[in-house]
């Protein structure tokens, strides 16, 4: 599945995300040589929708038409198949952010040749871009907590995300042997969020090396995803008056929720027939009693939260999930 070139393809930064498919015709690895090495590495469109971090490589290389990259830079682009129809995947597909792991599929053994050749020739950090649908800050994820990658991480913003499910994504996958993140960069198609992960390249690229120390705490705002939010298959939900009767109902603006901390007892739904969230933790054990409570057909929380990536989007909900629950983390703890 995966094609390897050594150089960009000509007008390849001309092109939108949904028309890459017709020039790379899959996903594709491009190593581009620069002053220093070892390389960056960047993935974009590991999610078809998600055009933030082409948009940014497009505006990044256009720099450097003409003169030399200050580090070589590999760059791997993912799901142009789902890019051509805007989707985050496409039916019958596997979520190109889950395959960095274990598993059978072609995408698996795809994801696999990218890390060992990224891994024989050395990484010097790993890029990966996202965007979300609900409204969020921009932030950095990390999947560990050393130096390096924290300082990788507040280069973005000082608001970082620790987490370790999902397994078989790809900055969890790096980061076994380079410091690693995740770019969450808002909706698509906003040049501010376009700008501010070109800008982010551009100084990892001018890096000589990422700081040893530890990253102070007044320098980071540094939140733990402590669990995940479903809505089961068989369980329908809507937003807002016009949702008809579904078993769950959510406010029409659910996702202005995104990184507030909710006291106890807040309210974020209805429900007609009792309580159908799932909720699980890092262990996959349920822990929805734990976090929420039904009353008198409202759903409310039960202790102190911050939800994250609160969509408004019924796919993406059906496809990924509804949120997820962070608190706060100290590094001294």
């Amino acid at each position: 599945m995966l094609t390897v070139l050594d150089h960009l393809p000509d007008q390849l930064l001309d092109l939108e995300a949904h028309q890459l498919e017709d020039r790379l015709g899959g996903p594709t690895l491009i190593h581009l040589a620069g002053r220093r090495d070892p390389p960056l590495f960047v993935s974009v469109l590991l999610h078809g929708n998600e055009v933030t971090g082409w948009q940014a490589v497009q505006q990044l290389l256009r720099r450097y038409t003409r003169r030399e990259l200050p580090r070589s830079l590999s760059l791997f682009i993912g799901n142009v198949r789902a890019a051509r129809y805007g989707q985050r995947r496409l039916d019958g597909q596997p979520d190109y952010n889950r395959i960095w792991g274990p598993g059978s599929t072609p995408e698996h053994a795809m994801a696999q040749a990218v890390l060992q050749q990224m891994q024989q020739r050395g990484v010097f950090a790993s890029v990966d871009i996202h965007n979300n649908t609900g409204t969020n800050p921009h932030y950095a994820c990390v999947n560990y907590l050393d130096a390096s990658t924290l300082h990788l991480a507040t280069l973005f913003g000082r608001t970082v995300l620790y987490f370790t499910k999902p397994e078989g994504v790809q900055s969890m996958a790096f980061g076994r042997f380079c410091p690693a993140v995740t770019l969450e960069c808002g909706k698509p198609d906003q040049p501010h969020g376009t700008q501010h992960a070109c800008e982010f390249l551009e100084a990892c690229l001018h890096l000589s090396a990422l700081p040893q120390r530890p990253v102070l705490s007044q320098d980071i705002d540094l939140f733990h995803s402590v669990a995940i939010v479903k809505i089961p298959d068989e369980v329908s939900f809507g937003f807002g008056e016009e949702a008809g009767d579904p078993h769950l109902r959510f406010p029409p603006d659910l996702d202005l929720l995104n990184f507030r901390e909710l006291p106890p007892h807040t309210r974020i739904g209805w429900t007609n027939n009792g309580f159908h969230l799932e909720v699980q933790d890092e262990q996959g054990q349920d822990v929805a009693d734990r976090f929420f409570y039904a009353q008198d057909g409202e759903i409310r929380t039960r202790v102190p939260i911050m939800p994250g990536m609160l969509t408004l989007n019924s796919r993406i909900i059906r496809q990924d999930c509804l949120c997820y629950l962070m608190e706060r983390y100290s590094l001294a703890g």
